[in-house]
C-alpha cells in the first residue's frame, strides 16, 4: 500500500511539475535521497540543465506544436524521446542538439509517429514513478545515480553506474507492470574508481543519557 500511494503521488507530480518527485517520498525518504551525492559534478550537473534548457527551446521554436519531444541529458549525454512527423524531423533533431554546445554524444530514440495523447503521458509518467518507487524499496543500490524516462511503455535508463547496480537496475524495470523494454544507457565504472567509490556511512550518534 505504501508503494502503491508512493507511485499514484509520483505520477500525479511528473505529470503537474517535472522533478517534484523527491519531495513526495516522504520526509524520512526524501532526506536519505537528498543526502546522497550524485555522481556528476556539480558543475555537470548545471551544465546538463543548460543543455536540456537550449535544446528544448531550440526544438520548440522550429516544431512548434507539430512534435513531441522530451530532452534528457546526463553527463552531458542527450536522450531524445518523442514523436515527430517524418525522418527529416527527427535527423533535424541530431542537427539541433549537437549545436547546443558541450554535448558528448546523443541517443536519438524518437518515433516517426502520431503526437502522443495526455493519457498516454500520464501512463508513462505513472510507470516512471513506480519504477523510482520500486528503486527505493529495493534498496539495492542509490535511486540518485540512476535516472528513468518513460515514453510509450519503453523505459530508458540512464546514470553512472557499477555493473551491478546496472542489472539490479534492469531487472527492478523489467518486472515493473507496464514496462514495455528497458534500454540502457549507461556509463559503467568500477567501485575503485573515484565517482563509484563506496562513501564511508556517517558514525551513529551516541544515544543521549535519560534525564
Amino acid at each position: 500500500m505504501i508503494l502503491l500511494r508512493t507511485a499514484l503521488a509520483l505520477g500525479l507530480c511528473a505529470v503537474l511539475l517535472q522533478g517534484c518527485e523527491l519531495a513526495l517520498l516522504g520526509a524520512g525518504g526524501a532526506a536519505a535521497m537528498t543526502a546522497m551525492e550524485d555522481r556528476r559534478t556539480a558543475g555537470t550537473q548545471i551544465e546538463d540543465e543548460g543543455i536540456e534548457l537550449r535544446i528544448g527551446n531550440r526544438v520548440s521554436e522550429r516544431f512548434g506544436g507539430k512534435a513531441h519531444v522530451n530532452v534528457t541529458s546526463f553527463n552531458r549525454w542527450v536522450l531524445l524521446t518523442g514523436e515527430v512527423a517524418d525522418e527529416a524531423s527527427r535527423a533535424q533533431l541530431d542537427k539541433i542538439s549537437e549545436s547546443a554546445g558541450n554535448v558528448r554524444g546523443i541517443s536519438n530514440e524518437v518515433q516517426v509517429a502520431g503526437i502522443s495523447s495526455l493519457g498516454s503521458r500520464a501512463n508513462d509518467s505513472f510507470i516512471t514513478s513506480k519504477v523510482k518507487a520500486r528503486f527505493v524499496e529495493g534498496r539495492r543500490f542509490s535511486p540518485v545515480h540512476v535516472k528513468v524516462v518513460t515514453e510509450a511503455g519503453v523505459v530508458y535508463l540512464l546514470g553512472v553506474v557499477t555493473q551491478k547496480e546496472a542489472d539490479d537496475a534492469v531487472e527492478i524495470a523489467r518486472t515493473t507492470d507496464g514496462v514495455r523494454k528497458v534500454v540502457k544507457i549507461f556509463e559503467y565504472c568500477q567501485t575503485s574508481d573515484e565517482a563509484c567509490r563506496p562513501r564511508p556511512k556517517a558514525p551513529a550518534e551516541a544515544p543521549k543519557p535519560q534525564s
